[in-house]
């Protein structure tokens, strides 16, 4: 299991935002994250058995 592909639909994806600052995601692939496309929020937020872990306090700082 911990080398299954990281699968987000495309809908996901267009209407997913930041919870901190509402800016769009980058996915990184490698890492399992959504990484917020605002430069000075910076958050990256974990995806766990595929499932985007969408809260701030679980999110790294990529600052």
């Amino acid at each position: 299991m911990a080398d299954e592909a990281l699968k987000l639909s495309p809908e996901f994806l267009a209407i997913a935002a930041c919870p901190s600052c509402h800016a769009k995601f980058a996915v990184d692939y490698d890492a399992k994250e959504l990484i917020c496309t605002n430069q000075a929020c910076g958050l990256a937020y974990p995806v766990r058995d595929q499932i985007p872990v969408l809260l701030i306090d679980q999110a790294r700082s990529t600052l």
